[in-house]
């Protein structure tokens, strides 16, 4: 049996996500990983992470305060161990009612099997809108 491509183990994430599995989205990264969302203060589904139970401790507090409506990959650009994937995304987030509509570009890496890589770009003054409206 030939071994999964990175790009296959990123795309791997997203049914997962979307099914509220963040235990089994984050068996898919290494023990330690380089975790970048630049993120308006006080967003509190943003934290520090390094590993794969980091990575966890986000998917889970992303379901808490944020419904996903939509995800729309639209490319995935593999060039060895990195993938970069490029889409848009639309949610809620509960504590507001509003929406975050945003394009987005997420850097990822996979080395032996695991994800060691999660680097998200999105427009960071959508998110803080949807969160703290006219306040942002």
């Amino acid at each position: 049996m030939a071994s999964e491509s990175p790009a296959q183990t990123v795309q791997r994430l997203f049914p997962l996500l979307a099914a509220g599995k963040a235990e089994e989205a984050a068996a898919l990264f290494a023990d330690s990983v380089s975790f970048s969302i630049p993120h308006p203060p006080g967003i509190p589904w943003v934290p520090e992470v390094d590993s794969a139970r980091g990575m966890q401790t986000f998917f889970e507090l992303l379901g808490t305060h944020v419904q996903a409506k939509e995800f729309d990959l639209r490319q995935v650009v593999a060039d060895g161990d990195d993938v970069v994937l490029f889409g848009r995304m639309l949610s809620e987030v509960k504590k507001t009612g509003r929406d975050i509509d945003t394009a987005f570009a997420l850097h990822t890496t996979v080395q032996d099997g695991r994800i060691t890589r999660y680097h998200l770009y999105e427009d960071t003054y959508a998110v803080a809108q949807a969160y703290y409206g006219d306040d942002a």
